[in-house]
């Protein structure tokens, strides 16, 4: 079965979806709403055939990433900076063509991954780092 590659460009209210094949031949461009429910429709006709979904890294970025990911997508966080780098020797800069890059950069494999963690480990970490700058630092483990 062909692969296919997706590319996420996320706007606050609108995301530029664009799926490659493994030629590169785009199968289908879209807008929808930046909403995990709205891009899981608008990849439902593909999922068994998906191989990797990129999403710069952003806030809303992660957002996206761990609703899809629980879905069982095999989406990416990618590094911001390289992805701008990139993306910017592109003639003409629009989310469409944005989100064109993005599924070209995950079909070639040209991107370098985020680790995201999980939310547990966020929410200690982010504890860790409230006792530790806390007022009272005499018992802190810092």
């Amino acid at each position: 079965m062909e692969q296919h590659y997706v590319g996420l460009d996320v706007g606050l209210e609108e995301t530029s979806l664009c799926i490659v094949d493994s030629e590169g031949k785009t199968v289908r461009e879209v807008k929808v709403s930046t909403e995990p429910a709205a891009i899981r429709s608008a990849l439902e006709g593909y999922a068994d055939r998906l191989s990797r979904i990129g999403v710069e890294a952003s806030s809303l970025g992660l957002w996206l990433y761990r609703e899809l990911h629980e879905g069982g997508l095999p989406i990416i966080v990618v590094e911001a900076r390289h992805m701008r780098v990139s993306l910017s020797t592109m003639r003409n800069k629009t989310d469409r063509n944005d989100a064109r890059g993005i599924a070209q950069m995950m079909r070639l494999g040209w991107f370098r991954a985020v680790h995201v963690k999980n939310v547990e480990m966020q929410k200690i970490a982010a504890g860790t780092e409230l006792f530790c700058h806390g007022s009272d630092t005499r018992n802190s483990l810092c």
